[in-house]
């Protein structure tokens, strides 16, 4: 931002000079340098001037924000939208104005939907989907694949890409990427950050049987265990340095992960998720059942406030809120043909 651009902080700017089209009066207002008991002023959609402004500037509309917070739009950097293919669960409209109403002003929508985004006709027909449509900003992921591993320095340019994701567990077809050769070939063609769902597939279906003789959801983590997510991202974190590139670690789950990123803090950076954070194991099972089941899963106490630790320590970059839903009849399905995924 330019510095004729920037909000004024004196209550008076020059695209605005003392009348605004929105002025919220009395909150405690959230900016970069802390929280503040300030005004905000805002014309067209931007934020025009910061301060004590109730006596100097008059507005087309005054908003009482006393004894409230006031923040600015959060970014979501991760959602599962389900359109196309999927659109009984979510379509785009519905999933942005939810968004919007919980405070989010932008999104970053992965790329497992059906038909999956995986080359430049998938990424427009979303965005001409989006178009007219969305409450909000947006961009969406393209995968990484076997299938498109060589055209990925250009797919990750197009307008409206949000980046490569890639899912070494977890996901079907040719969005799986689970073979270390493949995971090379898409490490070696691009240069933007990797977004990345790291669970080891191998271990996972080798552990399956674990949970089809059970049926019990509380063995969820038992079957994704620790060592699934850590050995992928150990394994993830090894061919990124090899290949000179940077990662993004998406709903980071373990202890044993956080300590090991926390060594790689130049290469990496790191997500987590609200329900890694305020929900633990096997309480929320007992409670929720195949409502709180989600991949990688929720976890014991301790993984909880490891996360924690890491957010304090700050090797937590971002929080996302991996929005994935389901309807209400396919998660009471019984475990584990019920689907994985929470809103």
């Amino acid at each position: 931002m330019e510095a004729h651009d920037r909000p004024s902080r004196d209550g008076i700017a020059a695209a605005a000079r003392r009348h605004a089209r929105l002025l919220v009066h009395g909150g405690t207002v959230i900016t970069p340098g802390g929280a503040e008991r300030i005004d905000v002023a805002c014309t067209d959609g931007r934020v025009v001037a910061l301060g004590a402004l109730r006596a100097t500037w008059s507005a087309d509309v005054v908003l009482d924000a006393t004894g409230l917070h006031v923040l600015p739009g959060v970014i979501d950097s991760q959602v599962h939208f389900r359109e196309p293919g999927l659109t009984h669960k979510e379509t785009f409209e519905a999933g942005t104005r939810g968004a919007v109403l919980g405070g989010v002003t932008a999104i970053f929508e992965m790329p497992n939907t059906d038909p999956l985004t995986l080359d430049e006709h998938d990424l427009r027909a979303k965005l001409e989907r989006a178009r007219d449509r969305a409450w909000c900003d947006y961009a969406f992921y393209v995968g990484g694949s076997a299938v498109n591993a060589e055209r990925l320095a250009m797919l990750e340019n197009l307008p409206g890409c949000a980046g490569v994701k890639v899912f070494m567990g977890s996901s079907f077809g040719d969005l799986l990427a689970d073979d270390e050769t493949v995971l090379r070939r898409i490490l070696r063609h691009g240069r933007r950050r990797m977004a990345v769902h790291a669970e080891d597939e191998a271990r996972l279906r080798a552990r399956r049987a674990l949970v089809e003789a059970s049926g019990d959801v509380r063995d969820h983590p038992r079957w994704r265990d620790e060592e699934s997510a850590l050995a992928a991202t150990r394994r993830i974190v090894k061919l990124a340095a090899d290949a000179g590139r940077r990662l993004h670690l998406l709903h980071v789950s373990t202890a044993e992960e956080m300590a090991l990123l926390a060594q790689h803090r130049r290469r990496v950076t790191v997500e987590v998720t609200p329900h890694h954070l305020s929900l633990v194991a096997p309480e929320c099972y007992e409670r929720l059942r195949t409502f709180a089941q989600m991949n990688p899963p929720v976890r014991e106490r301790r993984h909880r406030d490891a996360l924690w630790q890491a957010i304090r320590d700050g090797v937590v970059d971002v929080l996302g809120s991996d929005h994935a839903p389901h309807t209400r009849e396919e998660k009471a399905r019984p475990y584990p043909q019920s689907p994985s995924g929470m809103t």
